[in-house]
């Protein structure tokens, strides 16, 4: 692993000043863990400021976080000293040069969200609101679950991309996060991505039976962000400690990112 930090990229952030607060924080979230939310939120990262955008990507998976051993890095500070007070979200930004975008690491073995006091979460989540303002797209790769305290970081105007593989648990849990996050905001700006499908045609067909149950029984239509296939070019950046973006550019999967990167952009899904 490396331990290095390079000269932060100064350019004028091209969202307009009249973008809603927190619109531009793009939730990576899931209703159960391995589903490949952490490698799609580097990519998509890395996809996003590959095309000048100008992205944060916040480790949010508090007591698991995984985004630095993902990338190879070593960061020198990371959430952990904001839970205790030591700094603010600001002071543990890390410029990650080989991806074009910055970092905040989370602190793996620090606990679970549920385990912080609430006014350590809200703190954070306010802090965040005001980062997003200095950015293009903020990318919070949110810990898996669909406890309460895990959701309370994204309670802004932001999309929500739920992904979900085709496994039945995971499409069950899915839904699960859909139905209670739209309890808690019915306003929420629910999308979802199919990950790891065998091929375009099998990943609608999964999002066909997710989308079927949120219009039966949730009367809503999430719409489909996009389907990311398989692709043993996956396991290999994550072997090497790299960005699948900058290991394998042209690899299948490296091109579906770059499609829901080009929607991200458009505004459109």
């Amino acid at each position: 692993m490396i331990q290095t930090e390079s000269p932060r990229r100064n350019r004028p952030v091209s969202h307009p000043a009249t973008q809603i607060a927190g619109s531009n924080l793009i939730t990576i979230a899931s209703g159960k863990g391995g589903v490949g939310k952490t490698v799609l939120a580097v990519s998509l990262s890395q996809s996003l400021a590959k095309a000048g955008q100008k992205v944060l990507l916040f480790d949010g998976d508090v007591g698991l976080a995984n985004v630095d051993i993902q990338l190879g890095i070593m960061p020198e500070r990371d959430l952990g000293s904001v839970i205790a007070g030591d700094m603010t979200l600001s002071d543990i930004i890390i410029p990650f040069a080989p991806g074009r975008f910055d970092l905040i690491a989370g602190r793996s073995g620090s606990g679970a969200l549920s385990s912080l006091r609430g006014e350590v979460l809200r703190k954070i989540r306010q802090d965040l609101a005001v980062l997003a303002s200095s950015y293009d797209h903020v990318i919070l790769d949110l810990g898996a679950g669909i406890d309460e305290e895990v959701r309370s970081l994204t309670d802004g105007a932001g999309p929500k991309i739920v992904v979900t593989t085709g496994d039945p648990t995971s499409l069950t849990d899915a839904y699960a996060y859909i139905k209670v996050t739209l309890q808690q905001n019915p306003d929420a700006d629910l999308r979802i991505l199919v990950n790891m499908a065998k091929s375009q045609g099998e990943g609608r067909k999964i999002y066909d039976k997710l989308l079927n149950a949120c219009r039966n029984f949730l009367k809503i239509e999430p719409p489909l962000m996009g389907i990311i296939e398989q692709d043993e070019k996956i396991a290999s950046a994550i072997r090497a400690q790299s960005g699948l973006l900058t290991r394998y550019p042209t690899s299948t999967a490296a091109g579906n990112i770059d499609d829901v990167a080009q929607k991200i952009m458009k505004g459109t899904a």
